[in-house]
C-alpha cells in the first residue's frame, strides 16, 4: 500500500559507480553549502530533537481524525509537517555523511534520521486503515467540502482508497509487516556471498597477478586485448558458476517471496503487484518487451558495426561488448566550467525558463563537484529538502563521462526545482519513470549538440559511438533483464521449480535471442549463461525496466522538441512541473506520450538507426577502431 511518506520520498536518483576516480586537479571545483539547511551541527541536533518529539505525538491525532474535514486536514498537515522536517534533516545528514565516509559522527546522523523516519511510519500506521474505514463516499465528501484539504491531500487520499482491495485486516497487515525481515534475507545472503565469501581466482595479466573480483572485472573488461579479455571473463564467470546451485536457491527464494507478497495482497501476479504502486498498466511492460523484440535487428546491426570497427573476424563473443567502439580523442578534456558551458548550449532548445533555473543552479553552492579521499563515489541529486533546493554530488574527472553526468544530474535538479515551485510539498515527489526521462532527454540533447558541432571526424565518431552504447546498455540490456525477471516469476507462479540450472537456461535463451546467436552476430558461450548470478538488480523486484521506458520517453520528447520546438518543449516542461501530482502514466499521456503504445519505443530505435547511418557513412572506407 502507498504509505504517506512515499508521496514525498527523497529524490535521491543515483548513477553510482564501483569506486570514485582518482583525485584530479580541480581549479574549478565546487563544494556545497549546507548552511541553507541548518547553520551547523548544533542547529541540526536541536531540530532533530524537536522533530522526534513531534513524531512521538502523532498517534494522538487518531481519535479526532475522521470526525470532520477540518480534523482530517489538521491531522494530515501535522503529519506532513513532521515528514517535511525529517526529510530536511535527512538531506543534511546524508550530505555530511557523503562529504567524508570516514567521519563517524556524520554516519551516526544517518542512523538517527533513519530511526526518525521509521518512528514516523510507526506513529502514523493507523492513517490508511482510518481512511478506508471512513469509506470513499465520506472521504470524497470531505475533499469537496474543504478546498485546503483537497489542494494538498487529494492525491494521497484517493491513492489510499485505490489500495482498498489490496489492504489486509489490521492483523494481516501486522503479520505481513513482520515478514519483511525474512523476505529481505535473500539479498543479504547474496551480498554476503558476492562481496565477501565467494572465492576469487587469480590471473597473470601484463606480468602481474590480478585477483579477479568485481572491481578488477569492471576495470579491465574494456581495456585488455581480446585474448586476455577472454581469460578474464572465463575466470570471473567461472567463479560464479561454481556457486550456481547456491545462488539459484537464493534468487529462487527472492522470487518466492515476491510471489508470496503479491498473493497475500490479492494480486493476480507479482507483475501486477509491482506495477500497482505507480498505477502503471501492465500493458506498458508487455509493450516494452514486444517493441524491444521488434527492434532487435537494429541492435544486431550495431553489433555487426562493432565487429567491423574492432576488426574481429567471425562472430563476436560476449566479452566483445565492452571495449570502446571508438577511442576518445586524446585532446578531448572537459573541466567543470567547460562542462557547464556546453550543457547550457546543448539545452538551449529547453527554453528560457529551464535555462534560467540551470544557470541559477550552476552559479549557486549546491554542488560537491570533484573526487577526494573519503568522499562518496558516483553522482546523484538529493532533492528532498522541499524548502531549500536540490544538492548535486559529482565526481568530475574532466572527461566525456563527466560532461554527460553534468547534463544528466542537472536534468534531475531542474526537474526538482520545477516540481517544488509548482506543487505543494505533498505532491512534489516524482516517479522514477518521469525522473529518468528528464535526465536522459538532457543527455540526448547533449549528444545531438556534440555530434552536430564536432570539429573532427574522430570526435563525431566518438560521440556517436557513446550514444549507441548508451542505448544498448540502458534500453536493450535493461529490457533483457526485465524479461528475465518476468520469466522467473512466472515459473514460480505456474508451480514449476526454479533451480540455478533452470535460471541459467532461461537467461541463456534471452542472451542468444537479444545478441543474435542464431543469426551469427554473436556466439553466446555456455560460460555467459551464468551472468544472471551476479546481477544485484534481480533482488530489487521489478524496477530495472523503468530506465528503458524512460529512455524511450526521452527519445520521443527529444524528437518532438527538434521537430516542433516550443509546443513540444512546453509539454515536456509542464510534465516536469507536475511532480507527483498524479501517477506517471496519465502524466505522460497529458504530455502527448502513451507508454502503452509502440510510438516511444519506435522513436528510440529510429534514433539508433539514424546514428548507425551516420557512423557507417563516416567509416565506409576506413576503420577508426582497433
Amino acid at each position: 500500500m502507498r504509505a504517506l511518506h512515499l508521496a514525498v520520498a527523497p529524490l535521491l536518483v543515483a548513477a553510482l559507480v564501483a569506486a570514485a576516480p582518482a583525485p584530479v586537479a580541480a581549479g574549478d571545483a565546487q563544494r556545497w553549502d549546507l548552511s541553507d539547511l541548518y547553520p551547523g551541527t548544533e542547529a541540526w541536533d536541536t531540530a532533530y530533537r524537536a522533530a522526534r518529539e513531534r513524531a512521538m505525538a502523532l498517534e494522538r491525532l487518531k481519535p479526532a481524525f475522521g470526525q470532520a474535514a477540518a480534523s482530517m486536514r489538521d491531522a494530515l498537515s501535522a503529519i506532513s509537517d513532521v515528514r517535511r522536517e525529517a526529510w530536511r534533516l535527512d538531506t543534511y545528514a546524508d550530505r555530511r555523511g557523503d562529504e567524508d565516509l570516514r567521519e563517524p559522527r556524520a554516519q551516526e546522523r544517518r542512523q538517527q534520521t533513519t530511526a526518525l523516519l521509521t518512528l514516523i511510519d510507526e506513529q502514523t500506521a493507523w492513517v490508511a486503515p482510518a481512511v478506508l474505514a471512513l469509506g470513499a463516499e465520506r472521504v470524497r465528501g470531505y475533499l469537496a467540502a474543504d478546498p485546503a484539504l483537497k489542494a494538498r491531500f487529494d492525491f494521497l487520499l484517493e491513492d489510499m482508497l485505490r489500495n482498498a482491495p489490496h489492504t489486509l485486516s489490521p492483523e494481516g497487515e501486522a503479520l505481513l509487516a513482520a515478514s519483511g525481515a525474512v523476505l529481505a534475507q535473500p539479498n543479504v545472503v547474496y551480498s554476503q556471498l558476492a562481496d565477501a565469501e565467494l572465492p576469487r581466482p587469480t590471473l597473470r595479466l601484463g606480468g602481474k597477478s590480478v585477483k579477479v573480483d568485481a572491481a578488477a572485472y569492471e576495470r579491465l573488461r574494456s581495456t585488455l586485448p581480446r585474448a586476455a579479455r577472454q581469460r578474464l571473463f572465463d575466470a570471473y564467470y567461472g567463479s560464479w558458476k561454481k556457486a550456481e546451485g547456491t545462488l539459484g536457491a537464493t534468487l529462487a527464494t527472492q522470487v518466492q517471496g515476491d510471489v508470496f507478497s503479491a498473493r497475500s495482497r490479492r494480486f493476480d501476479s507479482s507483475l501486477d503487484a509491482a506495477l500497482f504502486a505507480e498505477a502503471m498498466p501492465p500493458q506498458v511492460y508487455r509493450t516494452l518487451v514486444a517493441q524491444t523484440h521488434a527492434g532487435l535487428p537494429t541492435l544486431h546491426r550495431y553489433l555487426r558495426l562493432r565487429q567491423r570497427l574492432l576488426g574481429i573476424r567471425g562472430p563476436l563473443a560476449y566479452h566483445d561488448n565492452y571495449p570502446p567502439l571508438v577511442a576518445a580523442p586524446r585532446h578531448l578534456r572537459f573541466d567543470l566550467a567547460t562542462s557547464k558551458a556546453i550543457t547550457l548550449e546543448a539545452l538551449a532548445p529547453m527554453g528560457d525558463e529551464y535555462l534560467g533555473l540551470l544557470r541559477r543552479g550552476f552559479a549557486a553552492p549546491w554542488t560537491d563537484s570533484h573526487p577526494r579521499p573519503g568522499k562518496a563515489s558516483g553522482a546523484y541529486v538529493a532533492g528532498a529538502a522541499y524548502d531549500v533546493h536540490p544538492y548535486v554530488l559529482l565526481n568530475h574527472n574532466d572527461d566525456f563521462e563527466s560532461l554527460s553526468t553534468v547534463a544528466h544530474e542537472w536534468g534531475h535538479a531542474v526537474h526538482t526545482m520545477l516540481a517544488t515551485a509548482n506543487q505543494p510539498f505533498e505532491k512534489f515527489g516524482y516517479s522514477t519513470f518521469i525522473a529518468e526521462s528528464a535526465s536522459i532527454a538532457n543527455e540526448m540533447l547533449l549528444s545531438d549538440h556534440l555530434v552536430a558541432r564536432a570539429k573532427t571526424r574522430g570526435e563525431k565518431l566518438f560521440y556517436l559511438s557513446q550514444g549507441l552504447e548508451s542505448i544498448r546498455t540502458t534500453f536493450f540490456r535493461q529490457v533483457m533483464f526485465a524479461e528475465f525477471q518476468l520469466a522467473m516469476h512466472e515459473e514460480v507462479e505456474q508451480g514449476r521449480p526454479l533451480s540455478g540450472a533452470r535460471l541459467s537456461e532461461l537467461y541463456c535463451g534471452l542472451l542468444k535471442q537479444y545478441y543474435g546467436d542464431a543469426e551469427g552476430v554473436m556466439k553466446i558461450a555456455p560460460r555467459d549463461c551464468i551472468e544472471w548470478s551476479f546481477i544485484p538488480h534481480f533482488y530489487y523486484g521489478y524496477y530495472v525496466w523503468q530506465y528503458a521506458t524512460s529512455m524511450a520517453g526521452a527519445a520521443q520528447f527529444a524528437d518532438a522538441i527538434g521537430r516542433e520546438g516550443a509546443p513540444a518543449r512546453e509539454r515536456f516542461v509542464t510534465l516536469l512541473k507536475a511532480g507527483g501530482s498524479d501517477h506517471p502514466y496519465p502524466l505522460y499521456r497529458r504530455a502527448g506520450i502513451d507508454m502503452a503504445e509502440p510510438a516511444p519505443y519506435r522513436a528510440l530505435v529510429a534514433r539508433m538507426d539514424r546514428m548507425l547511418d551516420e557512423i557507417e557513412r563516416l567509416t565506409a572506407t576506413t576503420r577508426p577502431g582497433r
